[in-house]
């Protein structure tokens, strides 16, 4: 006994300890307490009707107690669902499982006091389906299928849905095809709704399209199920399995022989029961035709025939050959479908049309060599032909009106029209026309004329500038010579001295260089003269040119480096070429000429001038005046009494020795008539000087002064036959001239008068 005390004893103390602990941390002391309930199945059957609340179950306890009240919370307690004092649990409406399948209560029991007995209990009641859903297909279905896909080959699956419970029977749905579609080349896994191909057959180009009904059936397909169906669209998709077939067996074209290269000359139709894009012809052509023709897809998979060579009428007018066609069927395990019955070989015949075409050159292009400063008559021909049966003539020309190459218009020959020079252009490049008679088709070949170099400059020294010191001594060097040749070919240069030298000589290399030695000195400053050597140069060509250039040479005074301290300098002068000098004189014979011909012409017509001044004859006073006259005013301003030079005696007064001018004096001609023969004379020589004097000016004085005529008593009215001041004039003769002239005299006259014009 006593251990099992100290046990409880010892346990005491572990529960108040930790019930003190419990207490110290406060939370609370979870009790589990058992629970009583005893449930049974609760189920309630859709759609069953409940007009009187009806009993499916009730709630119980192990415990021994006289229960005298249930009460139950949840989904659907106390509407739904009710319960008496003994437990029985009913049902006061119908229920739908496709809305709500279970309900989730819980439930209490209190004793007669009211105490609470047994505290809540979770429990469930089911709803039980029943088939009162029909299948639904939720969506339209469409498949297709390659044409000859093998047996078993999935098109679509399908499916349809049904809002009964799955889990029985009635949501078990079956699949089958109907006859209201095409059952002959599909069936359907009854359970998985899997539409395959049961033929291996299918031809696109036969029937392109199926349409299917497949049914869905619940109750597992038994016939109290309900059913549904749905059309299904099946498409069969074209894959390669026919191949191109010509449209016909011989196809005829025409072409110019002229058609331009990769140019479609004309299409070879095929026939092709595949869509395009399964419309792969591959061509051939027969023969050596394959090299002139060639052809290619075109954008509907046709063949467009080539031209990969020119064509000529008159050498080849037509072409035959045979183009066959065949088809890329490597993804195709059966025959094609109309591998018996196409077309896959073809004759082409093609006729070559005549066109006029234009000069044919024997060369593309053309290069010729000349030699520089040579007239060369032949230097070689430029040949044409026309390419047609006519065989026209041809006439060549050359495009550049400066170009000294000239060529025979009939022959094609060319020559030179003046001698070229290489060193002033090396090539001449231009352009020859060949031109079918009289006036046909014209075509154009570049030549090129390439100038061969001759040895016809002569070589120029090219040195620095030279120094001797005053203390050189003999064979010391003081310079080195070098030349230049314009001309193209290598030159082997030699120097010598052109004339004897006392001072220095010259010593050559042989490799185009040489040097100037000190011969014999002294040197010094103080000497007046001059050093300098006469250096001649030969270029050793054919034929050898050579020069002499003075080459001036300056004395200095140098310190032991033989670097000069102080120079005299000497005239430097180089040598100048014939053809130089030649132009220097022309230039300056050119010059000449023209100063003289400035100075003859002046003189000339300074003579002129002076004769016309002698004569009193300067027109181009007059040229500014108008028909009318410039009144008397323009005496003040010019000289144009010469135009009076005719006096009533029939003479001219002219004064060959005097440089003024005379008024002629001219008496009024109230007394005598006008002297019309002098006026005529006077005409007449005017006439004749403007006729034989190129130098002349021209008398235009005549139509602007007008002279009245013969046979008129009034005579001149113009102001220019008085002096010039008007104060003087009288005109009272007018009275005498008839009632015409009466009022011209009332205006003019004057009581008194002179009785002659001045002379001024």
């Amino acid at each position: 006994m006593m251990p099992r005390i100290q046990l409880w004893l010892l346990a005491f103390a572990l529960l108040v300890e930790a019930a003190a602990i419990v207490k110290k941390e406060r939370h609370p002391v979870l009790v589990r307490q058992k629970r009583e309930w005893i449930w049974n199945s609760l189920y309630v059957e859709e759609e069953k009707p409940a007009p009187i609340a009806y009993k499916i179950g009730q709630l119980k306890s192990s415990q021994r107690v006289e229960v005298k009240r249930f009460k139950i919370e949840g989904e659907g307690a106390n509407s739904i669902f009710t319960v008496d004092q003994k437990g029985d649990l009913f049902v006061t409406t119908s229920l739908d499982r496709e809305e709500k399948s279970s309900y989730h209560l819980t439930a209490r029991m209190y004793d007669g006091n009211n105490k609470l007995i047994e505290d809540s209990g979770d429990f469930v009641v089911q709803v039980t389906d029943i088939n009162d859903n029909r299948p639904v297909f939720p969506r339209t279905y469409n498949g297709s299928i390659m044409e000859r896909s093998t047996i078993g080959t999935k098109v679509v699956e399908v499916r349809a849905t049904d809002a009964d419970d799955p889990t029985t029977a009635n949501g078990e749905l079956r699949y089958s095809l109907t006859q209201d579609g095409d059952v002959s080349a599909f069936e359907i896994d009854s359970i998985t709704g899997v539409i395959s191909c049961r033929i291996s057959s299918l031809d696109r180009e036969s029937r392109g399209q199926y349409v299917v009904v497949v049914r869905a059936q619940d109750m597992r397909g038994m016939s109290s199920g309900s059913t549904a169906t749905t059309s299904v669209s099946i498409s069969i998709t074209d894959t390669n399995d026919n191949m191109a077939s010509f449209t016909r067996k011989t196809f005829e074209l025409q072409l110019p022989e002229d058609h331009k290269l990769n140019e479609k000359m004309g299409t070879l139709q095929l026939e092709d029961r595949d869509q395009i894009q399964n419309k792969e012809p591959i061509f051939s052509i027969h023969g050596d035709s394959s090299k002139m023709f060639s052809l290619e897809l075109s954008p509907s998979k046709d063949g467009n025939l080539l031209l990969r060579q020119p064509l000529d009428f008159e050498t080849t007018s037509s072409y035959s050959f045979t183009v066959q066609v065949r088809e890329n069927l490597r993804n195709l395990r059966f025959p094609a479908d109309n591998v018996n019955s196409a077309v896959t070989s073809a004759q082409v015949n093609i006729k070559v049309l005549d066109v006029d075409e234009p000069p044919v050159f024997s060369q593309s292009i053309y290069t010729f060599t000349v030699m520089e400063e040579m007239n060369v008559n032949n230097i070689g021909s430029i040949s044409a032909r026309d390419p047609d049966k006519a065989a026209k003539s041809i006439r060549y020309s050359i495009l550049d009106k400066d170009c000294p190459i000239s060529i025979n218009p009939l022959t094609g020959q060319l020559s030179t029209l003046r001698r070229l020079d290489r060193e002033l252009e090396a090539t001449h490049m231009f352009q020859v026309k060949a031109q079918e008679e009289p006036t046909g088709l014209e075509s154009f070949v570049k030549v090129n004329i390439i100038i061969q170099d001759v040895n016809d400059n002569q070589p120029e020294l090219s040195v620095d500038e030279i120094f001797v010191c005053e203390n050189d001594a003999t064979k010391t060097v003081i310079g080195t010579l070098r030349a230049s040749d314009k001309d193209d070919r290598p030159a082997s240069f030699s120097f010598a001295l052109a004339s004897e030298s006392s001072n220095f000589s010259i010593r050559d290399f042989g490799n185009g260089s040489a040097d100037i030695l000190v011969k014999q000195g002294p040197f010094s400053l103080d000497d007046p003269k001059d050093y300098s050597v006469d250096v001649r140069i030969s270029d050793g060509g054919q034929p050898i040119q050579s020069s002499v250039t003075k080459l001036a040479i300056k004395s200095c005074r140098c310190d032991a480096r033989r670097i000069p301290v102080q120079c005299k300098a000497g005239a430097r002068r180089m040598g100048v070429s014939v053809h130089a000098l030649i132009a220097i004189l022309l230039c300056i014979l050119t010059i000449l000429v023209i100063v003289i011909l400035f100075v003859m012409r002046k003189r000339y017509q300074k003579d002129s001038l002076s004769n016309m001044k002698n004569s009193g004859e300067i027109h181009e006073q007059l040229v500014t005046y108008d028909e009318e006259g410039g009144g008397e005013m323009d005496t003040n301003g010019y000289d144009v009494s010469i135009l009076s030079s005719a006096c009533n005696d029939g003479s001219l007064l002219r004064h060959q020795n005097q440089n003024q001018r005379l008024y002629a004096l001219v008496q009024k001609p109230s007394q005598q008539p006008a002297c019309k023969g002098d006026m005529a004379a006077m005409i007449e020589v005017k006439k004749d000087e403007a006729d034989h004097d190129r130098d002349c000016f021209p008398y235009d004085t005549l139509h602007i002064y007008g002279y009245e005529g013969p046979e008129s008593l009034a005579g001149s009215l113009s102001s220019l036959d008085g002096s010039s001041t008007a104060s003087n004039l009288d005109y009272d003769f007018l009275s005498d001239w008839g009632p015409r002239f009466r009022s011209l005299a009332e205006l003019y006259g004057a009581e008194e008068g002179p009785d002659f014009y001045q002379q001024y």
